[in-house]
């Protein structure tokens, strides 16, 4: 019985392929599951961030729905973006400088509408927008 080595070396690199191409396979997709879960993630708690926007603006505002964004706030130091983190602390200092007087309502309007578009870019990577193209809409009861 003569052994060809063609035979052998075509064997090799076809197994050799198989498995490279499985772990290939295997580390992108969980990779992808990874972003995929994480993405989610911080879209749930940008939502309750954003959600708890509303303790500063208008007929909304609230001393309870502050300390809620501020626990919020807290806790998104683990999670958000650079950009997410700063337009926040941005926001929190233009309260302390505000903390006697009432604030510029265009800069508040401007530092909202930026913690909002921080958190478009950081899930969506790119975006049009402009802090100016988040509006709120204040509801009042009963008109």
């Amino acid at each position: 019985m003569t052994f060809d080595i063609s035979i052998l070396g075509t064997l090799f690199i076809a197994l050799f392929s198989a498995i490279t191409g499985g772990y290939i396979t295997f580390y992108f997709s969980s990779k992808s599951k990874k972003d995929d879960a994480i993405i989610k993630f911080r879209e749930e708690k940008y939502s309750n961030l954003l959600i708890l926007l509303k303790g500063f603006v208008g007929d909304t505002a609230n001393s309870e729905t502050k300390r809620q964004f501020f626990d919020e706030q807290y806790r998104s130091w683990i999670y958000s973006s650079d950009e997410v983190v700063l337009a926040i602390n941005n926001l929190v200092d233009l309260i302390k400088e505000n903390e006697t007087k009432d604030p510029n309502v265009e800069e508040g309007r401007k530092a909202i509408g930026n913690i909002v578009l921080a958190m478009r870019k950081d899930l969506l990577k790119k975006t049009n927008l402009n802090h100016k193209d988040f509006i709120y809409t204040n509801v009042r009861n009963g008109k």
